[in-house]
């Protein structure tokens, strides 16, 4: 039985071909190159992917610390509300990262337009709402949508049972969280889906596996019951065609990995469909390939590099050859380690999607540019 919808590349294999050739023709523009993973005798070739998520409404990114998985999630809900489209980028870590990016002012827990996306074809760009969701405005939300009790809930807040309950029982926290998420790309009004797509900047990637399985979060708080059924309802948005995990990471060993091992656990999981890779903070190469690999080598010619800082005039040349060819080296290096890293991820075999590193630091413009490179890559 299928698991979700296929990216459109996998359905429409009619038209494959056709798709490799026009990547092939934009890997430069975005920043999808081909690449030939060595190992041992056999080379894996990296081709580019151009994908879709039709049919998902919910995205959730998740990612290590440190890889940019909020700035990605908020390019992500930009490039998604292109052609008018509707959509609401959620956050559920308190740490006001959204609020950050778009320059606005903390947000509270009300659902607020933060931006307008990317025009397409012509039409103008759709609406980016925000919100940054607690677990306290999430139980009052539930009491007062299934019973009507939001005073009740208050009372309770002022009390501190919330805090109690979560505390004691933390993946009820989890359920509130994953539950306005799935409730608003649910939502409906006049017969219609109130948003176009809902982005959730998700906790990092060590935990998604436990945030996401809600149904085994309250499995110890509740058999049956309102609780319980709720949790389910949660569980199945979650595990339907409708939603899909992407996953940030840096070409780094280490959030590479995490990467792999997030994707393998929800793998084993087998009921939560696995997103696109979104490589982020891609530095390009600067020298042809040959000359990476004799300077990773240790093989520059200090020699010629002294003679070409002395005709440009620069005294004391020598030493500083000596000096420029280990930077060389050092950088070579580390361009080898993200062709190994480019490698790993490929052998996940899911789509990827390259990201620039932006020098002058991540602003409202940065977000766009980013925005546009997700959707000339097909991830939206």
């Amino acid at each position: 039985m299928r698991q979700g919808p296929a990216p459109r590349k996998w359905r429409d294999q009619g038209q494959v071909g056709g798709r490799r050739a026009r990547n092939r023709a934009r890997d430069g523009a975005a920043g999808r190159r081909q690449k030939k993973c060595a190992d041992g005798d056999s080379l894996q070739v990296m081709s580019a992917r151009d994908t879709d998520w039709d049919g998902v409404r919910l995205h959730v990114v998740t990612g290590k610390g440190g890889t940019g998985k909020t700035t990605v999630a908020a390019a992500l809900a930009l490039a998604l509300s292109c052609g008018g489209r509707k959509v609401l980028l959620i956050e559920v870590e308190g740490r006001q990262g959204i609020a950050r990016l778009f320059d606005r002012p903390p947000l509270p827990y009300a659902e607020r337009k933060v931006a307008i996306g990317l025009g397409a074809s012509g039409m103008p760009g759709g609406d980016v709402y925000a919100l940054a969701v607690d677990p306290e405005g999430a139980l009052l939300d539930y009491l007062a949508m299934f019973y009507n009790l939001r005073r009740t809930g208050q009372a309770l807040t002022r009390l501190g049972v919330v805090d109690f309950a979560t505390t004691i029982a933390p993946g009820l926290s989890d359920v509130l969280l994953t539950g306005k998420a799935t409730e608003a790309a649910r939502r409906k009004a006049d017969g219609r889906e109130v948003y176009d797509a809902v982005v959730m900047d998700a906790p990092p990637t060590g935990r998604i596996g436990r945030f996401l399985n809600v149904s085994v979060a309250v499995s110890g708080l509740a058999k049956v019951g309102p609780i319980r059924n709720h949790a389910d309802t949660v569980a199945r948005v979650i595990r339907s065609p409708q939603t899909c995990v992407h996953f940030v990471t840096t070409l780094e060993e280490m959030p590479v990995q995490e990467t792999l091992d997030g994707i393998g656990e929800l793998r084993a999981d087998g009921g939560i469909q696995i997103g696109g890779i979104v490589i982020n903070m891609v530095r390009p190469a600067m020298l042809p390939e040959a000359d990476l690999k004799a300077a990773a080598a240790g093989r520059t010619d200090e020699a010629e590099l002294a003679l070409a800082l002395k005709t440009a005039g620069l005294r004391d040349s020598e030493p500083l050859a000596a000096a420029l060819a280990a930077e060389l080296t050092e950088y070579a290096q580390s361009m080898a380690v993200q062709e190994r890293e480019r490698c790993e991820l490929a052998a996940a075999g899911q789509p990827r999607y390259e990201l620039p590193f932006i020098a002058d630091g991540i602003d409202l413009a940065g977000l766009y540019t980013l925005a546009e490179a997700l959707r000339e890559q097909g991830a939206a």
